[in-house]
């Protein structure tokens, strides 16, 4: 059984932007008309026409963008009704289906029943429905079957039903042009021919379509599996306005939560936390995990969520009246099974760090990322134990390998200053070091001492300095400094940035 729907696209962009179906309407798709409404055919719009073309033909023509997501929401609620009254339907494009007919002809009592009781679920004005042994016969036959009604082609006729057809039908232009250039122009002269020298001529390809123009389709209808519902959605009512209270009422359900993800065979590694409130309001957040989310996991997840959304720390701004939590990435479940001995050191310190985090909240334990930024101390950025260390940290075009202007180049300082320290850098005649407005140094650097040691050393060798210009458009956070590197008589390397006139160690090279 396959249901066919005609000009599906248009209904569907009807239905969603709203436009009057009787208007002459056109889908555009790389400027070439995808699909038109009844009344654009009868100005002459065709299917394959150039806008221009088109437009030509009917100056009344509305042009729309076709949106091929709107299409397949559109027909989602179509299936759905379609598996209300008859399970395992394969969707083979948006506006066309196919169903095994043995089920529900034997149900509703006879083929003209089943289709029938069929496109009385699926509501749809002009839906046609064809019955057959193979889906491209059945196709033919929807399409050769009255608006709203129902055509059934009998065991054994597929070939006779097919022989009267344009070899067009086919859906292959360029296989049709040539067969009309040979002088075989149905599909019955088509399936006249020798299978083995079709074969020889047209190839694999030939061949099969040679195989549908007798009637012989090998391809077997595949019925959807639905997806499982993996999120988990609670209800509070009362509302609840303690934080206890929701971190108790979610621990079941949390666990119902990740054993369904289990059951599909995924873990989650990205969680959503959605929480309304009874004032109307909305707390969105989404969590990231560097393994996967256990039960106990997604509860500290919602405490702590529930904790930043607290009002002077006590209690929460209005009742929880939902929460829903949301996979938002999983991955297979065998990508994260234990190695072949195990991991028990991490497991260990990934519980120790989660308890600790779980006593003193979220930011409060911890991990070093490199961030983006030219200066160290910005690139030196610390996330929450359990976020992915590259979630929004670095500006955009600042990927790792990608050019970036001004940046230090490696190996970078093995030891970055919280708060740089003030150092004393001089030239020969003990004069403090300076540079001009041309970035030229005023002498060659010759003793260097940091704030803490009072005893200045001799400057081995030095190399700079390299002028850096951050926001310049923008006074207020506008920023120019001059860097310079230096190895001490004993070895030591630093680097150190001149800002507002001062020296400064910015990092050592340990």
């Amino acid at each position: 059984m396959l249901l066919w729907v005609p000009d599906w696209p248009v209904l569907a962009a009807v239905a969603d932007a709203g436009h009057d179906p009787a208007h002459p309407l056109a889908l555009i798709e790389k400027g070439v008309v995808l699909a038109c409404s009844p009344a654009a055919r009868a100005e002459g719009v065709r299917r394959g026409q150039r806008l221009r073309d088109a437009q030509s033909r009917c100056p009344a023509l509305r042009p729309l963008p076709y949106d091929p997501g709107a299409d397949h929401r559109a027909f989602e609620p179509v299936l759905d009704r379609i598996e209300a009254v008859m399970p395992g339907v394969q969707a083979i494009r948006p506006g066309l289906c196919a169903l095994r007919a043995r089920g529900p002809t034997r149900f509703y009592g006879g083929e003209a029943a089943a289709g029938a009781e069929l496109l009385r679920a699926v509501a749809v004005p002009g839906a046609r429905l064809g019955i057959a042994e193979g889906p491209y016969t059945a196709e033919q036959a929807a399409r050769a079957a009255e608006a709203g009604g129902v055509l059934a082609v009998p065991p054994g006729e597929g070939a006779a039903f097919l022989a009267g057809l344009p070899v067009s039908a086919l859906g292959d232009e360029e296989l049709a042009a040539l067969l009309r250039r040979l002088g075989v122009r149905t599909l019955g002269g088509f399936a006249a021919l020798e299978a083995a020298a079709v074969r020889d001529r047209f190839g694999e390809a030939g061949a099969r379509a040679h195989a549908l123009a007798a009637g012989r389709d090998p391809r077997a209808v595949q019925p959807r599996v639905p997806p499982p519902e993996l999120e988990v959605a609670l209800a509070f009512e009362p509302p609840l306005d303690r934080v206890d209270q929701l971190a108790f009422a979610a621990r079941q359900p949390a666990e119902r939560f990740i054993a369904g993800l289990r059951g599909a065979g995924l873990a989650c590694t990205s969680l959503r936390v959605v929480i309304d409130d009874e004032a109307g309001g909305r707390s969105e957040r989404a969590w990231l995990h560097p393994r996967w989310f256990s039960p106990g996991d997604v509860v500290d997840r919602l405490r702590w969520q529930l904790q930043g959304a607290m009002r002077g720390g006590e209690q929460l701004g209005a009742p929880i009246t939902g929460v829903r939590l949301v996979p938002d990435e999983a991955d297979e479940l065998g990508n994260h099974e234990q190695g072949l001995w195990g991991g028990a050191p991490e497991e260990r310190v990934h519980s120790a760090l989660s308890r600790v985090q779980s006593l003193l909240g979220h930011e409060a334990v911890v991990t070093a990322a490199v961030g983006g930024g030219r200066l160290l101390d910005e690139r030196r950025v610390l996330v929450p134990w359990g976020e992915a260390e590259d979630s929004g940290i670095r500006p955009a075009g600042a990927a790792p390998g990608a050019p970036w202007p001004g940046s230090l180049p490696g190996p970078t300082p093995a030891t970055v200053f919280a708060e740089p320290p003030p150092v004393l850098l001089l030239d020969e005649t003990g004069e403090p070091v300076r540079v001009d407005e041309r970035g030229a140094l005023s002498a060659p650097p010759s003793l260097f001492a940091p704030a803490e040691r009072r005893a200045t050393s001799d400057v081995r060798a030095w190399a700079g300095p390299w002028p850096l210009q951050q926001r310049w458009w923008d006074p207020a956070r506008h920023r120019a400094a001059q860097r310079l590197q230096l190895v001490e008589a004993d070895g030591t390397a630093w680097l150190l940035l001149l800002e507002e006139g001062r020296w400064r160690a910015e990092g050592r090279y340990d």
